[in-house]
């Protein structure tokens, strides 16, 4: 099947299931806190959180398409030691880390919390989780074709439920823009584009870029530069659709902070926002879609971390996984949301930058490119774990005093110029080796 084959309507439905894909329940509460938190810069902060939870997303899908292979074929051009490596941390950052739990946590905040007495509510979420991540168990170790039926309804459902919500915020606004905080105040840009992470959406592209790409050679199309095409007009569309999602989310966290207060995660600006707006019959129909898309969610996740490790580690069945999966997931999110995300950013700042130069990389067209990615990222994990540590609490006055005159350092950004520095360092030295090897 050639690409004029595949129709506008396939393309168009491709697309849909991108913008599926990468618009998990969770997704849907950091703009929100970012558009309470940058305040009349707004904007800016959106264009930034943009590119890292849009742009680059899309990017790794088109790197998957274009390695011809998975997230460890795209890896293993560093070295195959490091693909599997690289590739577990990625699996378990987008699983039972962080991934997985968040779905419980998030379904417990915006589905539960509202309708709770106020008080403790530790004894609420480990009741809460146990159901959850049961039926999330249940449900994954027979993965069909139910769990994906139900998210292609309930997805539309939860874009109706957010639409409403958001339509009926720009009707009648909850406030006017507030005064944005002090790192939204002095680098709204970079401090969105780093909230961008929080979104894992980078890494859920390289994890989950092969299944749009199953997709299109499920349709007889084999030839890697139609299939990346695809993959693009498939992304333009998701593009689209999740911009409008995310710029709307944040629109109406801007606007909140007078009716419903500073609130400490976007679950919370949601549900209050669905309440203020609608009453709680509007809070408990959000509750309810959320719920059932982060179970969804919650279910692939287990499903595919579980198949990944099953073919890393033979000697332990599928179920096995499913189980272990299922119970340190349960585990993991009786931290509660905000711990949560406070303890995953740290981590996300480390690997982030890794997973984006490794996209980038993968663009390049080279004989020999693995010492352009060895020192490349070499450089960059330099910079991204001393910003990670940073980030967790843990200074390093000596070495980021050091590291304070790279460019974009103190946004958040320094591991940039050394990526490019380690890249054209590692092409230096593979055409010296190139031409050592041609006058032998």
């Amino acid at each position: 099947m050639s690409n004029n084959q595949f129709s506008k309507k396939d393309v168009f439905i491709l697309g849909l299931m991108l913008f599926a894909l990468f618009l998990g329940a969770g997704n849907l509460i950091f703009p929100p806190l970012l558009g309470q938190s940058a305040g009349t810069n707004i904007w800016i902060a959106v264009i930034g959180f943009l590119i890292t939870g849009v742009g680059l997303p899309l990017l790794g899908v088109l790197a998957i398409a274009f390695s011809g292979g998975d997230l460890q074929v795209l890896a293993n051009r560093v070295n195959p030691t490091f693909g599997i490596i690289f590739t577990m941390i990625m699996y378990l950052a987008i699983g039972p880390f962080f991934g997985i739990p968040r779905t419980g946590t998030v379904a417990f905040e915006i589905g539960a919390v509202p309708f709770l007495p106020n008080g403790n509510n530790a004894l609420a979420l480990l009741i809460y989780t146990l159901i959850f991540f049961s039926i999330s168990y249940y449900l994954a170790l027979n993965p069909t074709k139910l769990v994906s039926r139900i998210g292609k309804i309930l997805t539309p459902i939860l874009l109706v439920v957010i639409g409403i919500l958001v339509f009926k915020s720009i009707l009648t606004p909850m406030g006017t823009i507030g005064t944005p905080t002090e790192t939204y105040a002095t680098n709204p840009f970079f401090t969105g584009f780093i909230e961008g992470y929080l979104t894992m959406d980078t890494i859920a592209a390289l994890v989950f870029g092969i299944v749009i790409i199953s997709s299109i050679r499920d349709r007889g199309i084999t030839d890697k530069k139609t299939i990346a095409t695809l993959c693009m007009k498939a992304g333009i569309i998701a593009a689209i659709g999740l911009t409008i999602v995310y710029a709307s989310l944040a629109f109406l966290g801007a606007t909140s902070l007078q009716a419903i207060g500073e609130a400490s995660n976007g679950g919370v600006i949601l549900s209050r926002s669905a309440n203020y707006l609608f009453g709680s019959f509007g809070a408990l129909i959000l509750g309810l879609a959320i719920t059932f898309a982060c179970l969804t969610t919650s279910v692939g996740l287990i499903s595919a971390c579980s198949k990944f490790f099953e073919k890393t580690f033979p000697t332990i069945s599928y179920k096995a996984f499913v189980a272990i999966f299922s119970l340190f997931s349960m585990a993991v999110a009786n931290v509660g949301l905000d711990l949560l995300i406070s303890i995953s950013l740290p981590v996300l700042i480390t690997i982030y930058p890794l997973a984006i130069v490794l996209i980038v990389l993968s663009f390049l067209r080279l004989n020999n490119p693995s010492t352009v990615y060895i020192f490349s990222l070499i450089f960059t994990a330099c910079i991204s774990i001393v910003d990670g540590l940073t980030t967790a609490g843990i200074h390093l006055p000596t070495i980021n005093a050091i590291l304070f005159f790279l460019p974009l350092f103190e946004e958040g950004v320094g591991w940039l110029f050394p990526a490019i520095i380690g890249a054209l360092i590692g092409y230096i030295f593979s055409r010296k080796n190139s031409i050592r090897l041609f006058a032998q």
